[in-house]
């Protein structure tokens, strides 16, 4: 496998230096991308870096993932127009470790070939003090070159601390120490970092004679412009409790159709060919949402599992009232909330459903509908559902109705539902 190559047909190639494509070719070498620790959860923006990581893997290289714990408690400026807060050290090492376990879930670290690696520049720049940096590092830089980077000519006007202006010395050591200890050759990120990368290549041609390279990826927005990875609750995390996976798999089947033409191609490890066919059948159908369903199904299965992804397209199937009881049963109570967000909420008491509560006067009590002779024709017409199931006028809610032990979910026609919570 050519990764170059590969990410180019995948559309993840925004700069690339001469040279990079032959170096790679040449056999087994090693490459980073750093991950900022501002939380203690990567976010669906990581996933571009960690593919790339992925198919760095897949292409026989040895993969390194650098934790930016000391360059956290300084600031990337790329792409900020603002200083951003500062993270203190005990905080940094709460989120290194949900990182870490995140990305065990793409990356191999076991395997005797070509082993990925998770390092955290903090280990190395505890020990530098600010003069030995400056004299060892900074000599080797001059100012005006510091000055013609994009990140800073930005921020110019506004202002910029000498914390942030340091900010891309401080990560062309990073490229430099894992070229002397890990044999990274290629430093990967987004084209937002170009500056930064290549202030690394530049140290280590200064200060060890020798040849680095740099690859960019485009950063990557909707067909409309908008951010990508945002929602409108804000960031997709990775991690479940932040972001259920029912919201997760949400989110990307609610992609348009022009972006998941894009997105499948970055965000799965399908093959061109396949993909080229999915495109197709998309096309024939727009309705069907082959691609969206596939894109949801491939993400979701990666970053949470396949009992995860069944889950989901349970719940998801709930909305459309094409699902079972026993897939309503089987939603945790914050899936379960999640599915009925919006919907109206009926409160009973625990004691009124235990007593037993007739339909026919649930249904006008709570209006739901008008009169009970209105709840009658409609109960007649088939068209309430207790839990999925339909019920007759016979019916009289019970304990054994509730969900959790407190949840019933009622539905009238296909598309109107409430949720009734018994206290």
């Amino acid at each position: 496998m050519n990764f170059v190559e590969e990410l180019r047909w995948r559309g993840m190639i925004h700069d690339i230096m001469p040279g990079t494509e032959e170096e790679l070719l040449k056999g087994s070498t090693s490459g980073y991308i750093g991950f900022d620790p501002t939380s203690d959860s990567l976010h669906i923006g990581s996933l571009v870096p960690i593919m790339i990581l992925v198919h760095f893997q897949r292409a026989g290289h040895k993969p390194v993932a650098l934790v930016g714990g000391a360059t956290g408690m300084v600031g990337d400026p790329s792409g900020k127009s603002e200083e951003r807060k500062l993270l203190d050290e005990d905080q940094i090492n709460t989120n290194l470790e949900g990182i870490k376990n995140q990305l065990a879930k793409f990356l191999d670290f076991e395997t005797k070939e070509n082993p990925a690696a998770i390092v955290n520049n903090y280990d190395w720049f505890k020990g530098y003090d600010f003069l030995g940096f400056i004299r060892d590092v900074g000599k080797h830089i001059s100012v005006n070159y510091m000055m013609a980077k994009e990140s800073v000519k930005k921020r110019l006007e506004s202002g910029m601390s000498f914390t942030e202006f340091s900010y891309q010395l401080v990560q062309g050591y990073d490229f430099l120490h894992l070229y002397r200890t890990h044999n990274c050759i290629v430093q990967m990120g987004g084209s937002d970092q170009w500056g930064n990368i290549t202030t690394g290549t530049e140290l280590i041609r200064r200060m060890d004679g020798g040849k680095a390279f740099a690859i960019t990826t485009p950063l990557l927005k909707k067909a409309d412009g908008s951010k990508f990875g945002k929602s409108e609750g804000g960031n997709v995390w990775l991690d479940p409790e932040k972001t259920s996976p029912f919201q997760f798999y949400q989110h990307w089947l609610k992609t348009s159709d022009e972006d998941a033409k894009t997105q499948i191609k970055i965000f799965t490890l399908l093959d061109e060919s396949t993909i080229n066919d999915l495109i197709k059948e998309h096309d024939e159908a727009p309705e069907r949402r082959v691609l969206q369903k596939e894109l949801a199904k491939q993400v979701t299965c990666i970053v949470h599992g396949e009992e995860a992804w069944q889950k989901a397209v349970d719940a998801s199937m709930i909305l459309f009232g094409k699902s079972t009881e026993a897939a309503i049963r089987n939603l945790s109570e914050q899936d379960l909330l999640q599915v009925f967000d919006g919907v109206p909420m009926v409160e009973l008491s625990k004691d009124q459903i235990s007593a037993g509560y007739p339909i026919v006067d649930f249904l006008a009590d709570k209006e739901v509908y008008t009169s009970k002779g209105d709840a009658r024709r409609n109960l007649k017409g088939n068209a309430v559902s207790i839990n999925s199931n339909k019920v007759t006028e016979e019916k009289v809610l019970e304990a054994s109705d509730l969900i959790n032990d407190k949840y019933i979910v009622v539905q009238k026609g296909k598309k109107n539902y409430y949720l009734v919570i018994a206290n």
